[in-house]
């Protein structure tokens, strides 16, 4: 089983549980899909190898346009489209946003920056009126290093791509529009964390509100050496650039008068063999994830996806309010003594560590 995990994991995601249903669903529209090759992601990876998943898992749309009418009057406030691929290449996308905007609930949604179709202005027009938070995955602050983590990105053609969206932001809030918060979301690796204070240096020019720093999963045996959490050396390397970008953010505020907001950017525990102890899951009871057959799972861990969590139902033969309140969900959902799910995936998951996986 391949050891990936792909997820917003944000201060929200601390709110209690509910019997009523999630109150944030990922629809996991089109995770074989997307048109850059990066090697820390399996769709990317597959691509790279010439090897891409066929046919694609592609969501229908209808499955999940009647998944938010069935929400409709529940605790159900944010949706996010795939995390895995690229949400932007699922035709239905446009649709899904207007209806869950229609019902009050806002988007979420993570893109590569290549904005395919439409162009950046054209999906500025899509995404902002409809999300909450939109999420621009941003490697490198030179072309050479943004190229090298996402094999085919054009880092000029994404930094218009983001003056666009940041442009589209400020007309929507001006009109009296909800305001959309734009957001660059980082993996950290040996071969950007000299670039990390650089990137939001640029965020911060480019008017972009926040910075999400999250560390690289190693999935496979090539992206070991790039880990910053393998070593004492790695993680005093990260540690480094952790106090190096909150200097960055400070120098901005002081030279523009704002800063970006930054995630995740706090010194780990100095011996890989004794990270910081675990916490509570964020996610049991609280969020939820379709997969695009339809079936539920209760987290973004990749043994969810795999079954091995349990069998809870398909939203394709049952409706989600029945799949959540279901014994077999609700029993594994419950916390145990430490605030999780008592299971030995659970016991050992990296999304129970401050900061997340």
């Amino acid at each position: 089983m391949n050891r990936w995990f792909s997820v917003t994991t944000e201060a929200l995601s601390t709110r209690s549980a509910s019997a009523a249903g999630p109150w944030r669903l990922t629809l996991v529209t089109d995770p074989d899909d997307c048109n850059l090759a990066c090697a820390m992601c399996p769709c990317g990876a597959a691509r790279a190898r010439g090897e891409p998943r066929t046919p694609p898992r592609r969501m229908a749309p209808a499955l999940a346009l009647g998944v938010l009418e069935e929400r409709r009057g529940s605790p159900l406030r944010e949706l996010i489209p795939s995390t895995m691929g690229e949400p932007l290449l699922w035709p239905a996308l446009p649709d899904l946003l207007a209806r869950a905007a229609a019902l009050g609930i806002r988007g979420n949604v993570t893109t590569n920056g290549t904005f395919p179709g439409r162009g950046a202005a054209g999906w500025a027009e899509v995404l902002v009126p409809a999300c909450r938070d939109v999420k621009v995955s941003w490697n490198g602050a030179t072309a050479a290093t943004a190229a090298a983590v996402m094999p085919g990105l054009d880092l000029e053609a994404a930094v218009e791509g983001v003056r666009a969206l940041v442009a589209a932001r400020d007309r929507h809030a001006a009109r009296g529009g909800a305001r959309c918060s734009v957001s660059f979301q980082v993996t950290a690796r040996e071969d950007n964390v000299a670039e990390l204070p650089g990137i939001v240096r640029l965020a911060a020019r480019l008017g972009v509100d926040r910075v999400k720093l999250n560390q690289l999963q190693v999935r496979s045996p090539d992206l070991a050496p790039l880990s910053l959490r393998r070593s004492p050396e790695a993680i005093a390397r990260w540690n480094a650039a952790a106090r190096a970008v909150r200097e960055a953010a400070a120098e901005a505020l002081s030279i523009h008068g704002r800063a970006p907001a930054l995630e995740h950017a706090v010194e780990l525990a100095p011996d890989p063999a004794a990270p910081a102890p675990r916490g509570p899951c964020p996610f049991a009871g609280r969020e939820a994830w379709i997969h695009p057959d339809g079936r539920l799972a209760p987290c973004p861990h990749p043994a969810a996806a795999a079954g091995e969590l349990g069998d809870f139902g398909s939203v394709a033969e049952a409706p989600l309010g029945a799949l959540w309140a279901a014994p077999a969900f609700q029993a594994f959902v419950a916390p145990g003594p430490g605030g999780h799910p008592v299971h030995p995936v659970c016991d050992g998951c990296a999304f129970r560590r401050p900061g997340g996986a």
